[in-house]
């Protein structure tokens, strides 16, 4: 298990660390390279919708690499949807800027960024699959949450290549040529990857099943539609949460309260760190008091914190917006801690490869695509706090927690069975 275990958090860390070192890189720099016509605004509106295309092609990718997990098995998924996101990883990095191939350079980053979702929507479900089926099950939360600590370490590994180079590298080196480095340095990363995932046996519940569904999709959504879209309305806050911290924050920080951006990316690092580090924490909780417990205390928890961090993160004082950030991640790892081993047990097996990843990639669409640009347009429209912001938020965190109150509990169901046990209040 510890094994299996580590080869599933290593490819998650990976894929995770392409996907967000472009969140980073629009953030910072990609706005004046592909956008350079439009405001300093509008070309960061431009960069995050080219960042949201990534959680669009998400659900796309869950279902053709949930149809694969589901009808050849768990572990194809991994190799096909690792290579497919460092592929395309390493090719934004060669992408020309505006100022050489004009329109056609925001077109290739729209398209390689696409692609890039596509293989993040396969990698979770077949990561956490992968170990949920294969853990005992009164330590199913701590093995499956694993793969969850991936993203904060592929954050970590982003966001530190680009502290490294933003501290050593002038404005005009990072702007030319610097930023492409973490592209590159993804390659490297997935040739590891792959490396470490080629021995890995298959899920023992897949080999279990005696008749595999024909067409995943059309059963979750003939069958578990309404499941599908309480996940995700579920999970919304979660990356509304993460991106609002990572994302948008270092854009509003650097751009309108005249932050550095080495300052800015240090909190974040930091506050990212010690998420990572609590993940096994909430999930060894969950084995013992309960999935739906935690993620509702972290969805009122959220809730209630959204407008105390916009404020901290308005002093511009580093130490206060590290406070701000460190406690809306906690409250994000109480619930995404859990999660792993949560969905898979809330899908029967036959298209479990397919619902939870449709599920927790349908909350990304929902919280993680929009919160960036919507925060944006909101802020930029704000006085000097944004107060709307943290109005979004809480409304999205309220969502999640009536969502998340409409879920059954699954901690004593074996991910064999999956037959929840009725919804408690």
């Amino acid at each position: 298990m510890l094994r299996l275990a580590c080869a599933a958090l290593a490819g998650t860390a990976v894929e995770f660390y392409d996907f967000f070192v472009y969140g980073t890189a629009a953030a910072l720099v990609l706005g004046p390279l592909f956008f350079p016509t439009f405001s300093p605004v509008a070309g960061t509106l431009a960069a995050f919708g080219t960042f949201a295309v990534g959680f669009v092609a998400r659900p796309l990718g869950s279902v053709l690499f949930g149809h694969i997990g589901d009808r050849h098995g768990r572990r194809p998924v991994l190799v096909a949807s690792l290579l497919l996101t460092g592929a395309s990883t390493v090719a934004v990095g060669c992408v020309p800027t505006y100022a050489s191939i004009g329109t056609a350079a925001p077109v290739l980053l729209l398209v390689l960024r696409f692609l890039q979702g596509l293989g993040l929507g396969g990698e979770w479900g077949g990561a956490v699959l992968l170990t949920a089926e294969h853990a005992p099950a009164d330590r199913r939360g701590l093995w499956s949450s694993f793969p969850q600590i991936g993203p904060a370490l592929g954050f970590v590994l982003a966001n530190g290549v680009m502290l490294a180079l933003s501290a050593t590298l002038s404005d005009a080196q990072f702007a030319s040529w610097g930023w492409r480095v973490p592209f590159w340095a993804a390659g490297v990363l997935a040739a590891a990857g792959l490396w470490l995932r080629s021995s890995l046996a298959e899920s023992p519940r897949f080999l279990e099943l005696r008749e595999h569904a024909r067409v995943p999709l059309a059963e979750v959504v003939r069958d578990h539609w309404r499941l599908v879209l309480l996940t995700g309305g579920a999970l919304a806050v979660g990356y509304a949460l993460f991106y609002a911290v990572t994302t948008w924050s270092l854009a509003y920080a650097t751009e309108r309260l005249g932050v550095n951006r080495t300052v800015m990316l240090a909190c974040i690092m930091a506050a990212v760190v010690v998420k990572g580090a609590l993940t096994p924490l909430a999930a060894v909780l969950s084995d013992r008091y309960g999935r739906r417990p935690l993620c509702l205390a972290g969805c009122a928890a959220a809730a209630v914190w959204m407008f105390p961090m916009i404020a901290l993160l308005s002093t511009g004082e580093p130490l206060l917006m590290f406070l701000g950030f460190l406690v809306a991640l906690i409250a994000f790892v109480t619930m995404f801690g859990v999660i792993a081993a949560y969905l898979p047990e809330l899908y029967e097996p036959r298209v479990r490869c397919t619902g939870a990843a449709v599920g927790y990639n349908l909350g990304g669409v929902l919280g993680g695509a929009l919160t960036p640009i919507v925060a944006t347009a909101v802020a930029d429209r704000s006085g000097q706090v944004p107060w709307g912001v943290a109005a979004y938020l809480t409304g999205i965190a309220l969502l999640s927690l009536g969502c998340f109150a409409l879920l059954p509990e699954t901690r004593r169901v074996g991910v064999a069975a999956a037959e929840p046990e009725p919804a408690t209040s």
